[in-house]
């Protein structure tokens, strides 16, 4: 297979990764709205630190723009087809909704929102096309450039989906007491966060990656909201069991490769 071949796909790629991703969200470095929290404060607001899993996708994507012109590439790139450019044009669209007037706009803010939602179909339908039809990694490069990337943009997806719902139709937290409707809500939100978080691990062939985002997301709220005691503290119990369900997820991993090593030798002849 030539290097040109799919060519327009692949030049499709890196325009849109350039001019689209990269521009518009590293010209807002340090910008909360750019990240994905936005201005609006909400009581599923956190921490910032955990936005810096976007520069990790894009420095994995990157590898991507080159890993796509080998023949090993191109079959992953082409199995995801036109959807990564979509979901840069998409990505770039919702950078610029978040940021609009700070953030703090409601229309804009549901906006973001209806984005992130077409973002998450798109991601979602990379996300299982590599796991149906490219689910064995055969190099180092597959994990590194094609699923680490999305398995983070993914998980990622996830979490901004109930920041931005928040955003879009929450309170503020700056200026609204947190109900007892708010706690409710932002209590199913962390619940079915850390739910998605160990469906990763044990009902998606133990993608680490995605669950370990979601959990550093419940961290990074645990951190982030200390003015509401109930919530502070039941994002930290969730972020413990989802924790407890990375780590067992981990442990299994290798644990199967150790005995899968122990039984190649077993197997293998006495006399060479």
């Amino acid at each position: 297979m030539a290097w040109n071949d799919d060519l327009l796909l692949k030049v499709a790629n890196v325009v849109t990764f350039i001019f689209f991703t990269s521009g518009n969200a590293y010209s807002h470095l340090g910008s909360a709205a750019t990240h994905g929290a936005g201005a609006k404060e909400t009581y599923l607001t956190p921490e910032q630190w955990l936005f810096g899993v976007w520069g990790l996708i894009h420095l994995c994507f990157l590898g991507m723009l080159f890993y796509q012109f080998t023949q090993q590439g191109s079959d992953h790139v082409r199995a995801i087809g036109w959807r990564f450019p979509a979901l840069c044009v998409l990505n770039s669209a919702y950078s610029a909704l978040v940021t609009a007037h700070g953030g703090d706009s409601r229309i804009y803010s549901i906006l973001a929102f209806v984005v992130m939602l077409l973002i998450a179909g798109v991601v979602s339908h990379c996300y299982r096309s590599l796991k149906v039809h490219h689910g064995r990694s055969n190099t180092l490069a597959d994990v590194a450039f094609i699923h680490l990337p999305f398995s983070l943009y993914h998980g990622l997806v996830v979490v901004l989906l109930f920041i931005t719902g928040f955003q879009a139709f929450g309170v503020n937290a700056h200026t609204h007491h947190a109900g007892i409707i708010t706690k409710i809500l932002v209590f199913l939100a962390l619940l079915f966060l850390e739910s998605t978080a160990a469906g990763y691990v044990w009902y998606s062939e133990g993608d680490v990656a995605g669950a370990l985002v979601i959990s550093l997301a419940l961290l990074a709220i645990f951190q982030h909201q200390t003015s509401s005691k109930f919530i502070h503290w039941s994002a930290l119990v969730f972020f413990i069991i989802s924790l407890i369900a990375v780590l067992r997820a981990v442990i299994s991993i290798f644990t199967s490769r150790n005995r899968s090593a122990i039984t190649d030798e077993e197997r293998a002849p006495l006399v060479g």
